[in-house]
This record gives C-alpha cells, sequence and structure tokens, in this order.
C-alpha cells in the first residue's frame, strides 16, 4: 500500500511541517460536530489551524462533491464514485492542505481517503488495497498523522439519522451497505493502530468533545517536542 516514488514521498516530507489530523466514522457519528468543535477549541486557544471537509473543502472539490451526492445520479457506477472521490481529494491536497501543512499549521479535516476505503474499498466491494493505491498517488503521500476514529455502531447511527431530513445518494445506500462501511473502519483500525484513535461516542457531545480535547492536547505536547 501507498507505494510511491522516493522522490515524491521526499518532496512531501520536505512540505509537511504542520500536524494533520483527521475525523472519520459512519454516517451520524457525530464527527462533524467533535471536529468544528475541536478546531473552536484550538483557534481559541491560539493555535494556527483551519477546519476543512472531503469531499469539498475548495471551489473545485466542493463541484465534484455537488456530483457526487446528487440523488439524479443514481446510475452512477462505484468505480467511478471513487475515482471522483479521489479527484476531489487530489484537489483538496493540493490546494488547501499542502499549503496549510507546509506553513507548520495543524489541518483537521473532516474525512479523508479512510471513507473512501470503508465506503467503496469495503461496502462498495472495490477493494481496500485498491483504494488505498488509488488514493495514496492522489494525494501524493499526504499522510494523516492521526485519526480520530468516532467510534459508533452502525445500529445507533441508523437511529440518529432516522431524524434527519432528506438523505443524499449516500445516505441512501441502505443497512447493509452501511453495516459493511462500519466493518471497514473497524478494519483499517486494526491495519493501522499507531495513526487510529477511538474515542467511545456513545455518551453527550460535551463528554466525547472533552475526551478529544484531552487526546489533542496530548499530541501536540508531543509534536512540538519532537
Amino acid at each position: 500500500m501507498f507505494v510511491l516514488t522516493r522522490h515524491i514521498e521526499k518532496q512531501v516530507a520536505e512540505m509537511k511541517k504542520g500536524l494533520f489530523i483527521t475525523f472519520e466514522g459512519v454516517d451520524g457519528c457525530g464527527k462533524s460536530t467533535q471536529a468544528k468543535l475541536l478546531y473552536e477549541y484550538l483557534k481559541k486557544k491560539g493555535e494556527d489551524v483551519i477546519l476543512t471537509r472531503e469531499p469539498g473543502g475548495c471551489m473545485i472539490s466542493e463541484k465534484i462533491r455537488g456530483i457526487i451526492l446528487d440523488v439524479k445520479n443514481e446510475k452512477m457506477s462505484d468505480h467511478a464514485e471513487a475515482l471522483l472521490y479521489a479527484a476531489s481529494r487530489a484537489q483538496l491536497v493540493d490546494e488547501v492542505i499542502l499549503p496549510a501543512l507546509s506553513e507548520g499549521k495543524t489541518v483537521i479535516c473532516d474525512r479523508f481517503f479512510d471513507s473512501s476505503a470503508a465506503y467503496q474499498g469495503n461496502a462498495r466491494g472495490l477493494g481496500t488495497d485498491y483504494i488505498l493505491s488509488l488514493n495514496a498517488h492522489s494525494v501524493k503521500n499526504c499522510m494523516p498523522d492521526y485519526t480520530f476514529f468516532m467510534d459508533y455502531s452502525f445500529e445507533d447511527s441508523k437511529k440518529r439519522m432516522s431524524g434527519r431530513g432528506e438523505k443524499d445518494r449516500l445516505e441512501s445506500s441502505g443497512d447493509a451497505f452501511f453495516k459493511k462501511v462500519y466493518e471497514g473502519f473497524i478494519k483499517l483500525r486494526e491495519a493501522y493502530p499507531d495513526r487510529y484513535v477511538s474515542f467511545d461516542v456513545s455518551g453527550t457531545k460535551e463528554e466525547t468533545h472533552q475526551m478529544i480535547v484531552e487526546k489533542a492536547e496530548e499530541i501536540l505536547k508531543k509534536w512540538r517536542n519532537c
């Protein structure tokens, strides 16, 4: 996985000076809320931090997001879906993430390539290795330093999602699909134990935020001392 030329790996390493944290989890796990809360907390403390999202985060990527999630695009093939996610991600990395990291900023991203591995790789059946390989090239080996995984089961997320309004194309994929998405994230957590940090998000929003803040403070302290 993630096999690139040494030239590109060296180039990315030289550019990447900041801390890169991604938030992952099934739909309805609260990751977007928690990513925003962490961003606001760090910003208030005076940290040089930005918050972005996947798919989207910049003009071109947001347009691709619209195509991916439009319910009218029900005939979109699984392979086309995966490639669109990779294209959106490539633009976001080039335009937003790598420039911010090169300036030493902390970047918080709501979803990244782990979502593609869980959704398109595992749930769509395209294969996790294929999706990870595809995205390694798309992001120029710009790997998250830490992935905050909101561990929320499919059954619990389904209950939370039932109170929402109209669903987008991905949210309409069905129970069997989302069970496989959760399973995909668990496999990734097992494969990347040094990068994944799991949080039990069954408590209140405030309780989850406090756990995340404590871990983020620990990581930042360690990062500055490196």
